[in-house]
């Protein structure tokens, strides 16, 4: 197991960012695929169309996302997402937990391109 830690900077306000990391229109509009999401602690979510499933753990408006990513019987990984003011608009520091090994490229892509490099691309 891998843990995985980076840091990447949106230009947008981190209550643009949360808002576009935990509104389930917003999530459809950067992902182009259906999802399920809320904000209610517990709630469970998809992305990339069942791609991605978990748990939502917590929420603070617009500074803090942590959520569990099932990784089948192997294991479930924590993500823990915060959001800073920065002066290019938001300093993102990704915290991800458990990765299994044969997924751990895999997932550092994902975040790289699918995710991050999408939202990124939304703010430009």
């Amino acid at each position: 197991m891998k843990d995985f830690k980076k840091r990447y900077t949106l230009n947008a306000t981190p209550q643009d960012v949360y808002n576009a990391m935990t509104n389930p229109l917003m999530i459809e509009i950067w992902t182009g695929e259906p999802v399920v999401m809320s904000t209610e602690p517990g709630s469970e979510f998809e992305i990339w169309d069942g791609a991605i499933t978990g748990q939502n753990l917590e929420f603070i408006q617009d500074k803090l996302i942590v959520q569990k990513w099932f990784f089948g019987e192997e294991s479930d990984s924590i993500v823990t997402i915060k959001l800073h003011p920065d002066r290019k608009g938001t300093l993102v520091e990704l915290h991800q937990t458990n990765i299994p090994d044969n997924a751990y490229e895999n997932m550092v892509e994902g975040w790289d391109v699918d995710y991050f490099g999408n939202l990124g691309q939304l703010y430009e």
